[in-house]
């Protein structure tokens, strides 16, 4: 049997990463696939970039956590079609997480009405959730 967690441990450890990411967080959208883990380099065109709200996730709940807020770009930063994200701390330098991006419904860590970017075109993030489930 695996080891198992309450709901209360699972919701501190998720409550935990936005605390360790730290407040008002930068979201980059970027093309192609992404890096091996978040020390690799940055890959591929920043397509958008969104400077999430200071408490830019809901408190965890039932083992998962997702946006707070309005996740928004008026203005997208170049033309081409998401790949992945990286969540960089408030500076934009260090990237604490970093996934796949689809289409609403395309079951991506993350996913955006339309996956084809066009540069100055408005952009909302519709879901991103983070899950701590036991093993």
């Amino acid at each position: 049997m695996a080891i198992q967690f309450s709901v209360t441990v699972r919701n501190a450890r998720l409550d935990a990463i936005e605390t360790a990411v730290g407040t008002s967080a930068v979201l980059r959208i970027r093309s192609g696939s992404a890096p091996a883990t978040c020390a690799t380099a940055d890959s591929g065109t920043v397509l958008a970039t969104i400077n999430c709200p200071s408490d830019w996730l809901a408190a965890a709940s039932s083992g998962s956590k997702s946006i707070s807020g309005t996740w928004q770009d008026l203005s997208a930063d170049a033309t081409g079609t998401a790949g992945h994200f990286r969540l960089y701390d408030s500076a934009g330098t260090t990237c604490h997480i970093q996934g796949t991006v689809t289409a609403t419904g395309g079951g991506g860590d993350m996913e955006v009405t339309n996956t084809s970017f066009t540069a100055g075109q408005s952009f909302t993030v519709n879901t991103f959730t983070l899950t701590d489930a036991n093993a």
